[in-house]
């Protein structure tokens, strides 16, 4: 597909859009139920409960123990596969 260089809009016609975009699309304030409702529904953690989050670090070992098992297996499997279908194909 060839796109032609000509460019066909002129500028007063460029210059007439923007100004009529200008006037449509002017900034709206969002009511204030709304930002009270989205203010109770995204609740930052206190520094205390990060920290608390932070120093049970036997979770933390064991989480990361799990993602690793996890990924060693999917892993595995993925070579046995391409193993078998690659010994098929020959």
């Amino acid at each position: 597909m060839v796109r032609s260089t000509k460019n066909t809009l002129t500028d007063d016609v460029i210059l007439e859009l923007e100004s009529r975009l200008s006037g449509t699309l002017k900034p709206i304030q969002p009511s204030s139920d709304i930002v009270q409702r989205l203010r109770e529904r995204i609740r930052f953690p206190s520094p205390e409960e990060i920290q608390m989050r932070l120093s049970d670090w036997r979770r933390m070992f064991l989480v990361l123990g799990g993602v690793m098992s996890g990924l060693l297996i999917v892993i595995t499997i993925a070579r046995a596969f391409f193993y078998l279908v690659g010994r098929r194909n020959m």
